[in-house]
């Protein structure tokens, strides 16, 4: 038995055990995934604080889905993927409703003078225009994969796609991307 299906048995033993609201199966569960889940937001939302809430909301759904019966997750990693997914689309739907702006509050550094803060503020939003351009599937694949260093197989799996067309959404997002900042530039 390979790592990946022992990963997968673990995680079938985990999620028995966290149906029925067992504490530690539930702690293991949020342990074992909040970074990969916080790192998979943090790629698609620039507010922090939007991030770590969304986060949180994430395991608060996978709770009250335990709760439920008929809803209950049969996966772990693809549902959590998934339940991120669906925030930041309800997100980002919110924001076009309100059409609201959001505002760096980051502290600069003490080494940090006017041009690098600037030259920061830029590249980073030359990264968000460029991340725009690209489909919900290549943004996603892009997040799971760099974001939560998921291996391309895992990255199959939580979005129900075959490997041969997370590694073609893949290709083909690096490549808009680096289309779009050469001629940025």
């Amino acid at each position: 038995m390979n790592s990946v299906d022992l990963a997968m048995l673990n995680d079938d033993k985990l999620l028995r055990k966290a149906r029925s609201l067992d504490t530690e199966a539930l702690t293991e569960i949020h342990n074992k995934y909040f970074e990969s889940i916080y790192r998979y937001i943090s790629l698609r939302v620039s507010n922090l604080d939007a991030v770590e809430d969304f986060t949180s909301e994430v395991f608060t759904r996978l709770l009250c889905a335990f709760t439920k019966p008929a809803n209950t997750p049969r996966k772990i990693q693809s549902w959590l993927f998934g339940t991120a997914s669906n925030i930041v689309k309800e997100y980002y739907r919110s924001q076009r409703r309100w059409n609201e702006v959001e505002l760096d509050d980051s502290l600069p550094g003490n080494d940090a003078g006017p041009e690098m803060l600037i030259e920061h503020h830029w590249e980073q939003q030359e990264l968000r225009n460029a991340l725009q351009i690209l489909t919900d599937d290549q943004l996603q694949v892009l997040s799971l994969r760099y974001g939560s260093n998921l291996p391309i197989k895992d990255v199959a799996k939580t979005i129900n796609k075959s490997e041969g067309a997370v590694k073609m959404l893949q290709m083909r997002a690096i490549s808009a991307l680096a289309h779009y900042l050469s001629n940025v530039r």
